[in-house]
């Protein structure tokens, strides 16, 4: 699934500049839209005369120059929290703008510089990534750089570093990658871990030796801004073992490669859904070196978010707006009743009651379970040719439904989990 299906428009500019201009700066003005997540900007230069033109490139926003690049490059990209080098990445806001050049040098019979800006609006789709990762800044065996390249060769779109009891890792982040890295600290305790998200210094200290440590530190977590995930809770090695009434907004599911530890947190979660609480489930590799087994973006975290920003990715899980595939591949589940979506709530007046659900990158053998407060609705081993399936299920009296998608690990040898999906839910 391509999580870049952005809407985009695009403008063309000409420009002629006399060589009485030269030595000078001239600007393209042009008008900034609402809502535009980021803008690409390229030119060229079509000299009428010898020698050949040299024009420089850079931009402008309505109070400053927000990057120049001189003669280096003929294209830029400037986004809300990534750019270009020599670009500073930040708000785009609506109003007036101007591509900015340096008329260098420029032929006795002038030259013409074409500018051709493609805005790209803001439009919410799914992203995916990894929320649970290690560096050489804790336990870990990778470098920063080499994390986020390997989100990239998967074509993912952020990661999360969450290294054991420091924030090192958020003040290095590289800066020259298309990963949104999310800032992640891993609150590693004696009895339970947890992950801050969202912050980049989220603790002064970690030691705890009570319950009342524990709520101090997740205290100091939430009033700096981080979200909270109680990480790997049924862990057969760090399990949970402090008071589940702690401050936590979210709960990871789904760790490592599938295995039993994760079937009992799942139970769990189901428990908490079907008594009422809405507890949104995110997933994470927890990977800490190169191994056979424990790779990146396994489980792969899918967010529907409106931009590819920390802010929007976080508020999107938030929102409870998150399926979970054990691979940045897939099976991809997407679940709809109307216009409402995954951790979205139908209102009691609304009479469509019918879910839709859409998968891809299925396998022979998958089979798709519907869940909701009482068990299991539906049970079905889709037939497909192309990996895609399609399911309605009637919601009628139920307080929310969700999916499952069950891969067979080999004839006569069982199931593991393939794809897990936030519920959607309905007021009675």
């Amino acid at each position: 699934m391509n999580s870049d299906n952005r809407k985009s428009t695009t403008v063309n500019f000409s420009r002629s500049i006399r060589h009485e201009e030269q030595s000078t700066y001239v600007e393209i003005p042009f008008e900034m839209p609402t809502r535009v997540e980021e803008i690409t900007v390229s030119y060229k230069v079509n000299s009428h005369g010898g020698p050949k033109a040299v024009i420089d490139l850079g931009v402008r926003d309505q109070e400053r120059v927000r990057g120049w690049s001189g003669g280096a490059r003929t294209e830029f990209r400037l986004g809300l929290e990534k750019a270009t080098p020599g670009y500073l990445p930040g708000p785009l806001t609506p109003g007036g703008w101007a591509v900015l050049h340096n008329a260098y040098k420029v032929p006795e019979e002038g030259c013409t510089v074409e500018v051709t800006i493609t805005f790209y609006e803001r439009t919410r789709r799914w992203l995916k990534g990894d929320l649970h990762t290690h560096s050489v800044n804790s336990d870990g065996k990778y470098t920063l750089e080499q994390n986020a390249a390997i989100m990239e060769q998967l074509g993912c779109d952020f990661i999360a570093m969450t290294d054991h009891n420091t924030s090192s890792q958020n003040r290095t982040y590289p800066r020259g990658t298309s990963v949104v890295m999310i800032p992640g600290y891993e609150f590693t305790t004696n009895f339970g871990h947890s992950n801050f998200l969202g912050v980049t210094d989220p603790l002064d200290e970690f030691r705890v030796a009570s319950q009342d440590d524990v709520h101090a530190r997740l205290g100091t977590a939430r009033e700096r801004g981080a979200k909270i995930v109680l990480n790997h809770p049924h862990c057969d090695f760090c399990p949970w073992e402090w008071d589940f009434q702690v401050d936590h907004d979210w709960v990871e599911v789904w760790n490592g490669p599938w295995s039993e530890r994760n079937a009992r947190t799942l139970r769990w979660w189901q428990e908490q859904l079907a008594g009422g609480r809405r507890l949104t489930a995110v997933g994470g590799s927890d990977v800490h070196s190169p191994d056979p087994y424990i790779k990146h973006a396994e489980p792969c975290t899918w967010v529907l978010a409106e931009t590819k920003t920390v802010d929007d990715i976080l508020d999107g899980i938030d929102a409870g707006h998150v399926s979970i595939s054990c691979s940045p591949e897939g099976p991809f589940v997407e679940l709809q009743c109307g216009n409402y979506t995954i951790g979205e709530t139908v209102p009691k007046d609304e009479r469509n009651r019918t879910i839709r659900l859409q998968a891809n990158a299925l396998r022979a053998g998958d089979r798709i379970k519907l869940i909701g407060n009482n068990g299991v609705v539906v049970d079905v081993a889709p037939e497909t040719t192309d990996g895609t399936a399609e399911l309605l299920a009637d919601a009628e009296h139920l307080s929310f439904l969700r999916a499952e998608v069950w891969r067979p690990v080999r004839p006569g040898g069982g199931f593991v989990l393939a794809a897990l999906t936030n519920p959607i839910y309905f007021n009675q």
